[in-house]
């Protein structure tokens, strides 16, 4: 290094500048996804936060809910520390989940690309383990409006943040594999809740005793916990230099038109089509998808009934309490299978999509999901659980892959200098399915229910509709076409966007493929991270075997 220490240099970077976490050479890269998914894996928990719903409602009676005065409304349930709050009032923190983590990403999106992954990882790691501490003591001195601040709003910014953190900086370590890169960390959001249902339902079953169900004393572990983990991955990023690529590896000379070769601005990416048909995309598929996730406990039990049992001859309605309460077990480890083809999806699908290209990819998605939404119901009457798990687990690995797919087909339509920014904005698409996908599985189940429909046929017309979601976004996904050359971003301009570097640009040896090897190092830092997710796993299987026996 030629260049001189002297009176007018800059000061050194503060260790949370974006200049401080560049890379020096002998870097792995293979270290930057486990610490993304050490972050992704913590906030991940957010899908399984209705654990505590139940031990929450018996906050106060701990055996039995204690009900509140009759007309008591919902600002009598945020303050009132005389009776239990209602699984409804609770739910609210699941919606807050992720309106936040959408509008969060939109909102800091581009803040990010400039202050860099380690400082909003960082951020991150505060205001969800924050949030969960201040749940904490919403529980301890019973007060919902504490829960719905501290997890719901504090906790969805962190899960907004901690979302995107990884997704820019990877796309960048893995030109060569993006929707590998991205599927690796993402497929960790998919698998929190694996690790963290199972955790919280031991902790709480540890702290319970005859004055407490445990809910605030596991949110304290679990806020200690995820922030060491949160903490680490943030320490953990890296940015490679301006101008680097792996070792041995060059673009293609031969490029695919569907991915450009400039960057559009952040300011320009919301005017193209392209951003509002990829946003139309992601919604559509995840309505879809996220309508089953939610639906996927009761559509089991009432369409396959008694059946799950061994008794096929026993409608759900027949079933006496103890029979319900035994399918509903079975159930569950529906839900726990279904969460696996999630996760997996999450990194096959991305992985695939180098291969196949991203539009390509996304065709595959929407095609075959219409064909399994329509041929559901056929499945669910002829009786063939094997069959109709099969379909099901398909149509969420798909989900999955639609969330782990689109930073990558981002980067492909918009270039790699604002991807973590426009996703965050994209990310707007998840909180509106959020509500669009439940919102219309449950009116149309309950306006069956209301016409007397059998419940192994409740599900029919909702699984027609979502087909039809499906339809509309494989349009949409049919006319992206690259971007218009207007609103690309100057060479000049694109150049400023260089940060200064300590170490010379270029290609530098020892980062992995083509250069490196996966060493000691790596395996360290991945085992970190994939001893609790194949803990995880494990205990989702257990369960997932009942649907089956």
């Amino acid at each position: 290094m030629t260049a001189q220490i002297h009176a007018g240099a800059p000061p050194a970077p503060h260790w949370l500048d974006r200049e401080a976490t560049v890379a020096k050479p002998g870097f792995n890269r293979w270290l930057v996804p486990p610490a993304a998914l050490a972050i992704h894996l913590c906030i991940g928990m957010a899908y399984g936060f209705s654990v505590f719903w139940l031990p929450l409602s018996q906050s106060l009676g701990i055996a039995k809910s204690v009900a509140c005065p009759a007309g008591a409304g919902l600002l009598t349930a945020l303050f009132t520390t005389s009776c239990d709050w209602k699984v409804a009032d609770l739910g609210w923190m699941y919606t807050l989940f992720f309106v936040l983590l959408g509008s969060s990403a939109a909102l800091w999106g581009g803040w990010l690309e400039r202050a860099g992954p380690r400082k909003a990882g960082l951020v991150a790691a505060f205001c969800w383990a924050g949030g969960l501490l201040i749940g904490a003591a919403g529980v301890y001195w019973h007060q919902l409006w504490l829960l719905w601040l501290g997890p719901g709003v504090i906790g969805g910014i962190g899960l907004g943040l901690g979302y995107i953190s990884p997704v820019s900086t990877l796309i960048k370590w893995f030109p060569d594999r993006r929707g590998m890169a991205t599927g690796m960390a993402i497929m960790g959001f998919g698998g929190g809740a694996m690790i963290g249902s199972p955790l919280a339902a031991l902790l709480m079953n540890h702290f319970k005793t005859p004055d407490s169900v445990g809910v605030w004393q596991t949110f304290v572990v679990l806020g200690g916990v995820y922030f060491l983990y949160m903490l680490g991955g943030a320490l953990g990023y890296r940015v490679p230099p301006h101008g680097w690529r792996p070792e041995g590896w060059t673009p293609p000379a031969t490029r695919n038109r569907m991915i450009s070769s400039g960057n559009v601005h952040l300011r320009d990416a919301h005017k193209t089509p392209q951003f509002w048909l990829i946003w139309l995309v992601l919604c559509l598929n995840v309505s879809a998808g996220i309508g089953v996730i939610g639906m996927a406990s009761p559509m089991l039990q009432e369409i396959f009934g008694g059946a799950l049992i061994g008794k096929p001859e026993l409608g759900f309605a027949a079933l006496d309490a103890s029979q319900k309460g035994a399918i509903a077990v079975i159930a569950a480890g529906f839900a726990g299978l279904l969460s696996l083809f999630n996760i997996a999806g999450r990194f096959l699908w991305a992985s695939s999509s180098d291969h196949f290209g991203r539009k390509a990819t996304y065709f595959i998605f929407f095609g075959l999901g219409i064909a399994l939404y329509a041929a559901a119901p056929t499945l669910a009457h002829s009786g063939d659980r094997a069959l109709f798990v099969l379909a099901f687990g398909i149509i969420l690995s798909m989900y999955g892959g639609g969330f782990a797919t689109v930073p990558a087909y981002l980067a492909d339509i918009f270039g790699t200098a604002y991807v973590g920014a426009i996703h965050g904005r994209l990310l707007t698409a998840w909180s509106t399915a959020g509500i669009v996908g439940p919102v219309v599985v449950n009116y149309i189940r309950e306006f069956n229910k209301a016409a007397g429909v059998p419940a192994d046929r409740l599900y029919d017309a909702t699984l027609y509709i979502l087909a039809g979601f499906l339809v509309v976004g494989l349009i949409c996904n049919a006319l992206v076409r690259p971007v218009n050359p207007k609103y690309l971003m100057p060479e000049d301009e694109s150049e400023k966007l260089a940060t200064a570097q300590a170490i010379p640009s270029g290609p530098i040896g020892g980062y992995g493929i083509g250069g490196g090897a996966f060493d000691i190092k790596a395996a360290l830092a991945w085992g970190a991270v994939g001893v609790p997710l194949a803990w995880g796993v494990w205990q989702t299987l257990q369960k997932a075997l009942a649907i089956f026996q």
